[in-house]
């Protein structure tokens, strides 16, 4: 019989290679595995559904489902975490402490619905007192499925073509938030600087006070596959986790690794989480899901309330 053949859109990650190797097969599915960046990917799939199956936005995702649109279904697989305190950016000398201090102010993102966007407006919420309502977020790129907000939420929207860190750096905004490094910063000009000088400390102390590592990405599958063969849910999610444990028995042994101190640095992140950092599966994720169940609710982008368990297919809930 004939595999199904299925094309899966994914970023580049090293835990993947396994897979684009073939060392790793997905039963019974001739698997296209290709690379497409974030952005494009997610608005080609929103758009246009360009691939059987791909990484996903969380949030956006989110969205889609509180709007009861179900074409798209999630398994428990999270190829992308991070946590926000390193992406917050403010114009150097601008006199900013905390952030608290940008109450009444202006924070860019590429867009409200963004997942980077959802989880930092969260930890700025519940953690540095600095609540969503208190700020004007000017928005640059069009929301990849977008929501209607309350009016208690300031969006300013403006042309396409803006740059955050352009913005920033004139002044018009007092702070931006996005999944790249601004290249001033890259290139050490001196004019935008963290908000959090120390980000990682801040990370730490914020991961031992909510137990969040910030889900970014599922896996999403087209909902008209899985109502025809609902063993590929089950089939891509233990392809994944395989390709995993593969990367990981690699990364034992320092010596294949580009960094000096590599196996230290590993030890330490593991003995700080307790475990694997990139977590997979429903149990040990609910947590981080229902967190940012949370957050886009108070932040206002849900259109009716959301389970966790509907989120997931069926036959992926378990793991």
């Amino acid at each position: 019989m004939a595999k199904l053949r299925l094309t899966v859109a994914c970023d580049s990650y090293d835990y993947l290679q396994p897979l684009r190797e073939g060392k790793v097969q997905a039963e019974g599915i001739d698997l296209n595995l290709i690379t497409v960046e974030s952005g494009i990917r997610h608005q080609r799939m929103v758009h246009h559904g360009e691939y059987d199956a791909c990484e996903f936005s969380m949030s956006s995702y989110l969205v889609a489902r509180a709007r009861d649109i179900d074409w798209l279904q999630a398994i428990p697989f999270f190829p992308r975490r991070m946590f926000g305190h390193k992406f917050c950016f403010i114009r150097a000398g601008a006199g900013i402490k905390k952030p608290s201090d940008l109450k009444g102010g202006r924070i860019g993102l590429r867009t409200y619905e963004n997942t980077l966007a959802l989880v930092v407006k969260g930890m700025l919420m519940h953690t540095y007192d600095l609540p969503v309502t208190e700020v004007t977020w000017v928005i640059v790129n069009r929301e990849p499925v977008g929501c209607k907000l309350p009016p208690t939420i300031k969006i300013e929207r403006l042309e396409a073509g803006k740059r955050l860190e352009e913005l920033l750096v004139a002044g018009e905004v007092d702070a931006e938030v996005e999944p790249d490094l601004p290249q001033a910063w890259l290139q050490g000009k001196g004019t935008v600087e963290r908000l959090f000088p120390e980000f990682d400390k801040e990370e730490r102390e914020y991961y031992k006070k909510t137990r969040i590592f910030p889900i970014m990405h599922p896996i999403v599958i087209k909902k008209e596959i899985l109502d025809r063969d609902p063993w590929v849910a089950t089939s891509l999610y233990e392809a994944f986790m395989q390709s995993k444990r593969l990367y990981n028995e690699f990364m034992q042994q320092p010596h294949r690794l580009s960094f000096a101190w590599a196996r230290l640095y590993l030890e330490e992140e593991r003995k700080f989480f307790g475990k694997d950092p990139f977590y997979q599966g429903l149990s040990e994720n609910r947590h981080d899901v229902e967190s940012m169940i949370q957050f886009a609710r108070e932040q206002g982008m849900l259109a009716r309330p959301l389970t966790v368990e509907e989120l997931f297919t069926e036959n992926t809930r378990g793991t």
